[in-house]
């Protein structure tokens, strides 16, 4: 019997998100990809040291002792990556070292794998790489890059996962608003259109699928009133009353829930991140990333007007190197 995905959140993942590839990308850019090669195989039995994105998907994947009897793991993380299958083995190599439960991988030289998504049921891709995540995003998949970030991982078990709403959980309509009229404009809009949800947005099934956990969570505590609940959800936007009743009104229209919302207002999202702790945080608006970033695991979505001139404007940066994500 084929092993489904329909029933599972599956993640796509690029070594550049997992993992520390700040040599071998020097090696790449330096030497060249032949050189590159040979460094990965001398390599080969040194372990890459966890990258930005590694507390995050470590912590999701313990949620995998969740599952049924018979059922089979809840998460499902697969590695897309742009190295080929021999160079690429450092990878899995890694992966094993650190105990991950990751087994499956598509390795292809030099191209990104990224439009095997919908057919691996992926509601979220990371990467480094901001090519190949605006590409995705271009063609409605849900991507995002990892930033560099000055987080130090901690011992707490916990997983808190952090989103903006615009351009986020919510398509960029409102901010359509925003970037035309200005505030009080985009004020009067959510007002006017409080009883109608927003269109979801490019992160919306991804919070479908982390709440699926989060009931089974519940489920547990049920069962067990010792069991403590680990996966943590929170909204942190710009938002603030009276538009926040729309953004409330939305989660509710689309069946989803959020433990903890922050309707800021303008106050900087990185003094409210630094408190929060997330192991993840989502947003559309590369001057809040700047920083969260300094706090948190950060990724942008480079979705909606705020990020129009990315799409028309193919990005040079590289980062580790890609051919190598």
């Amino acid at each position: 019997m084929p092993y489904d995905l329909d029933s599972r959140l599956v993640i796509g993942i690029a070594s550049s998100a997992l993992f520390d590839l700040e040599a071998s990308d020097e090696v790449f850019r330096t030497q060249g990809e032949e050189a590159y090669r040979k460094y990965q195989e001398d390599n080969i039995d040194s372990p890459l040291a966890p990258g930005v994105a590694f507390p995050f998907i470590k912590r999701l994947l313990t949620l995998n002792d969740l599952s049924l009897e018979g059922e089979g793991p809840l998460v499902e993380v697969i590695i897309l990556s742009r190295n080929d299958p021999d160079t690429g083995l450092r990878v899995m190599k890694s992966v094993e070292h650190h105990g991950l439960a990751i087994t499956r991988a598509i390795f292809m030289q030099g191209k990104s794998p990224y439009k095997f998504m919908p057919v691996l049921h992926m509601s979220l891709f990371l990467s480094a790489n901001p090519d190949d995540v605006i590409e995705a995003t271009s063609r409605d998949l849900p991507a995002g890059q990892v930033l560099p970030s000055q987080y130090i991982e901690d011992d707490d078990s916990d997983l808190r996962i952090a989103f903006d709403f615009d351009g986020v959980l919510a398509d960029d309509s409102a901010e359509r608003v925003m970037q035309a009229g200005g505030l009080e404009k985009f004020h009067a809009h959510e007002r006017a259109n409080v009883v109608t949800p927003h269109s979801p947005g490019p992160l919306n099934d991804f919070l479908r699928e982390v709440n699926r956990i989060q009931r089974r969570e519940e489920a547990k505590r049920l069962d067990d009133p010792n069991y403590r609940i680990r996966l943590h959800v929170s909204i942190v936007t710009a938002r603030n009353a009276p538009s926040h009743q729309r953004a409330i009104a939305s989660l509710k229209a689309w069946g989803v829930t959020v433990n903890d919302a922050f309707f800021l207002g303008g106050i900087d999202k990185g003094a409210v991140i630094r408190v929060l702790k997330p192991h993840i945080f989502f947003d559309d608006q590369q001057t809040h990333l700047t920083s969260t970033s300094q706090a948190a695991p950060s990724v942008h979505i480079p979705f909606g007007v705020v990020n129009s001139a990315l799409a028309e404007a193919k990005p040079t940066l590289r980062v580790e190197g890609e051919e190598t994500a």
